[in-house]
């Protein structure tokens, strides 16, 4: 055989496999996920995250989310202490993800939401067509009001509800104000999560309780009579312009191990997320999180749903975060 048709039978085999390749690289591009996708998420996210499910099971119909709500300490605790698996962890305070997971549970942290507090009652409240912005701590302590917050160890909006405690004092500038909104609150109306405490508002064993604005509005939108009071900017921690003032305030919460302690200071109330390094469907991960931080997927979805996003930002492990995200970080 001639070396010219050798090398003719070369370029054709060479040809055939190259075809042969691509038809299976477009075959395995092209295959469904399927599967499990495991996300821990704050209570504050369970609407956005709910919305969220739908509309990516739209695209991946295959893929089972299966979703554990809480608040974010004890979430964290969940993975740190109990062994907890997840593929996808959101925050209600990213630095959760960076002093309880990082650098052993999770190597990077995103910013991708925000939020401020805010007093949360119905038309039912006792006082509430008294109640404003100047004289809600005055109408919380009077006499038969009952008024609740989440548990600060296990919940960013309880230890963010005794920071606004603080902040008002100096705020208002009047003295007790803080050691008065502590003591008038009893052991009952202090909830694990913050979202629990709206079944109290609706049952009326509360009339009054600290939560986030986009929960709040959630709720507004499904049943009128909740409202909500919105709070001063100064105290209500959602504005980078008062973050020194918003750290004057610190709070002593249950530590990562058994009878120790962290100290968490008052910053603006911005959302953590992140992909744990013990997940087990990371396929399933990463095309969810393209979905979300995409403008006009994820991101729109949250705005829909009453959550304020934020402008995405690595704020831990910039080197670290999957090179299949990279694009989708400013």
């Amino acid at each position: 055989m001639s070396n010219r048709k050798i090398q003719r039978i070369l370029v054709t085999l060479f040809v055939v496999l190259m075809l042969f390749f691509q038809t299976v690289s477009s075959v395995s591009a092209s295959d469904p996920l399927q599967g499990e996708l495991v996300i821990l998420h704050a209570g504050s996210l369970t609407v956005p995250v709910d919305n969220l499910k739908k509309e990516f099971n739209k695209i991946n119909p295959d893929v089972e989310i299966k979703t554990v709500p809480g608040g974010s300490v004890a979430l964290a605790r969940m993975l740190t202490e109990l062994g907890q698996k997840a593929d996808i962890f959101m925050s209600a305070d990213y630095m959760v993800i960076n002093t309880l997971l990082i650098p052993k549970f999770a190597d990077w942290n995103l910013l991708f939401a925000e939020n401020a507090m805010v007093i949360m009652y119905t038309d039912k409240s006792k006082h509430a067509d008294e109640i404003n912005d100047q004289n809600w701590y005055e109408i919380l302590t009077k006499e038969g009001v009952e008024y609740g917050y989440s548990n600060p160890d296990m919940d960013p909006c309880g230890y963010r509800s005794v920071l606004l405690f603080q902040l008002a004092e100096n705020y208002y500038q009047k003295k007790g104000i803080n050691q008065s909104l502590l003591d008038h609150c009893p052991e009952k109306n202090i909830r694990p999560k913050s979202v629990e405490l709206i079944a109290l508002l609706e049952t009326g064993a509360l009339d009054y309780a600290f939560e986030y604005e986009s929960v709040a509005l959630q709720h507004q939108l499904m049943d009128k009579k909740f409202k909500y009071l919105k709070l001063p900017a100064a105290i209500n921690l959602s504005s980078l312009n008062y973050v020194e003032d918003y750290a004057k305030a610190t709070v002593e919460i249950a530590g990562t191990e058994p009878g120790k302690t962290t100290v968490v200071k008052g910053e603006p109330v911005v959302y953590g997320l992140t992909m744990p390094l013990n997940g087990e469907n990371r396929e399933n991960a990463l095309a969810f999180m393209k979905f979300l931080l995409t403008p006009d997927q994820g991101l729109k979805v949250l705005l829909d749903s009453g959550q304020p996003v934020h402008q995405i930002e690595v704020v831990t492990g910039k080197e670290k975060i999957p090179q299949e995200l990279i694009e989708l970080i400013p």
